[in-house]
């Protein structure tokens, strides 16, 4: 090697041409049992969307269910209760399944247990302590309780049957008692981590980091991990600060305090009632979601409060303004939740006092933040100071793991594959790009979508068949899917309109006794398309005289014709997809 002498006035220094260190991990000697049946894992909701995190691994005669979790309508869903998953494959293959269990108890990963409890038979669930007694006070209201059994787990309990293996890692999270979830298969080791972040000052455990090194050591073949902040740069704060910087708030309120935050959020709630109790403040709860929390977390002894702390609505003119604070739901802007009734002054109990201070310790989803803008511009213009959180002032933090702590789990784990869920398209895609910079092999990584099987087989990985995952729209008790079907309409309806095809015929001779008529309603404007309207007539005509001249003609087969002749037609002339709704008028 050439050797360069460097001349000072005090040495001669020798320096060596040379090649930086780098460091490598340790490689996995990963194990599988003889097998030619594929382990399959796919997801029936919580791919490219959040919520209703529903995931199934299943091996040979045996499913296990990680999670089942509801979505909440959006502003286009009127009239729907709830969005869950099509649990048809799971009713098909119900004597597979051997037990269903639960990450933590946010409603986008329990709240879908009672829907899937009415329609399949789950033998057991198994959840950590909190999600247990949150899914046994919602099987109790929905009289459902004889329907499974609801058993807690630790955080070093182990389940087996004969082919899989579950133990648990504790992770942190917005709420107590977050675990990850690790299933040992004949075709190797699945981690799933539920929703999680790092939090070096957790409010409730620690999350297990030897042990995910262990696990890791021992080989991750697939890793299933929440993309929620995959966008996200750097770390996501601490929730212990969070509360500090609200502390603070306290001691500047002159007023009564109002404070909104997620229902969900189980550690905040609990600190919030906490810091009244240290400065001496009766508490109001308005908002069930609320009551119901702190009902659970008293009873499990989470929070020792005592009961004259928490006062009635009702009851607050008896006490001075400074010894109120008031948790309420609304954060999200609500038009029915509490803090949107008290800014309209249509609340029976509470109106806002020039001087209240109102606390958003939270975020706004996306796509409301314009309700929550139009509910701070209301709270303020009748006097309330409204106090957001921002980079200046962080009164709200995430629960789910950024791009630096996400990092840190790939170190940890070391996955030969990666499947991320619970996060957009978008999210799903750069969660992959975050893995592939830190140690997963180019090409590992399967954005996949609900219904999408992988299918794993002595260390291959490949996409298989798919199964039934459509969104199934709950109005009201109804889970028949007809709802799911209205909303497809009304969507339809919206971008594409509708044509009306009306028939006169003769049944007795099988004869049209004139021309189909043919009405637009927002789908083209039918006086600019005299040749399309012409050209669909004489199209519907052929179509009918066809049935009709049939062996068999039937009013179903009459509009079955009608739609399958006209669809493609106005699809290609006009690039529209409407309803097409057959009108049959008959001549007795």
């Amino acid at each position: 090697m050439e050797k360069e002498k460097i001349t000072s006035t005090n040495q001669i220094i020798e320096k060596e041409d040379f090649e930086p260190f780098v460091f490598k991990q340790k490689e996995v000697q990963r194990k599988y049992i003889k097998t030619e049946s594929p382990t399959k894992v796919f997801a029936l909701g919580g791919l490219e969307e959040i919520g209703k995190n529903t995931y199934c691994i299943e091996h040979e005669n045996e499913i296990i269910m990680i999670d089942a979790g509801v979505k909440f309508p959006d502003d286009s869903m009127l009239g729907i209760n709830a969005v869950i998953p099509d649990y048809s494959y799971l009713k098909e293959n119900e004597s597979k399944i051997k037990a269903l269990f639960i990450t933590h108890g946010h409603e986008d990963h329990i709240g879908g247990i009672h829907y899937l409890v009415k329609q399949v038979n789950i033998p057991v669930i198994y959840a950590p302590e909190l999600a247990a007694a949150l899914i046994r006070d919602r099987l109790k209201e929905h009289k459902l309780t004889d329907k499974t059994i609801v058993k807690e787990y630790v955080a070093d309990d182990i389940w087996a049957t004969k082919n899989l293996r579950v133990s648990y890692a504790a992770l942190n999270h917005s709420i107590p008692d977050a675990f990850g979830i690790l299933v040992e298969t004949p075709n190797g080791n699945i981690f799933s981590t539920g929703d999680y972040k790092f939090d070096w000052s957790p409010l409730g455990h620690f999350a297990e980091l030897s042990k995910l090194a262990s696990m890791g050591d021992k080989g991750i073949e697939l890793l299933m991990s929440d993309s929620t902040n995959a966008e996200v740069e750097g770390y996501t704060p601490g929730e212990k600060g969070i509360i500090e910087n609200i502390d603070k708030l306290f001691l500047k309120a002159k007023g009564r305090i109002f404070i909104t935050t997620f229902a969900s959020n189980v550690h905040r709630i609990q600190q919030i009632v906490e810091l009244a109790n240290k400065y001496d403040k009766k508490v109001v709860i308005l908002g069930r979601s609320i009551e119901r929390i702190i009902k659970i977390i008293r009873q499990m002894g989470h929070l020792k409060i005592n009961d004259k702390m928490f006062i009635k609505a009702n009851d607050i003119e008896k006490h001075p303004a400074n010894k109120i604070m008031i948790i309420s739901t609304g954060s999200q802007g609500e038009p029915m939740a509490a803090l949107s009734r008290i800014a309209t002054n249509r609340h029976q109990s509470i109106s806002i006092i020039p001087g209240d201070t109102v606390i958003f310790s939270s975020s706004p989803i996306p796509g409301n933040r314009a309700d929550v803008e139009i509910l701070i511009n209301r709270l303020t213009r009748i006097g309330a100071n409204v106090i957001e959180s921002s980079p200046s002032n962080r009164i709200h933090t995430s629960g789910h793991a950024s791009q630096e702590e996400q990092k840190l789990l790939f170190t940890l784990l070391r996955p030969n594959y990666f499947m991320p869920m619970h996060g957009e398209f978008r999210m799903l895609k750069k969660h992959i790009e975050t893995a592939e910079s830190v140690n997963l092999k180019q090409g590992n990584g399967f954005v996949m979508a609900n219904g999408d099987q992988l299918e794993l087989l002595q260390g291959n990985a490949q996409i298989g068949k798919r199964v039934d995952a459509d969104a199934i729209y709950v109005d009201g008790k109804d889970m028949t899917a007809h709802a799911s079907n209205i909303i497809r309409e009304r969507d339809i309806l919206s971008k594409d309109g509708l044509i009306s095809v009306v028939v006169s015929i003769d049944s007795q001779t099988n004869k049209l006794l004139c021309a189909p008529r043919i009405i637009s309603r927002g789908s083209f404007y039918v006086k600019d398309s005299g040749n399309v309207i012409s050209e669909a007539i004489t199209i519907v005509t052929e179509a009918i005289n066809e049935v009709l001249n049939s062996s068999k003609p039937t009013f179903g087969a009459i509009k079955k014709a009608i739609k399958q002749s006209l669809s493609p037609y106005i699809f290609k002339t006009k690039r529209r997809n409407p309803l097409i709704i057959p009108v049959i008028l008959n001549k007795k």
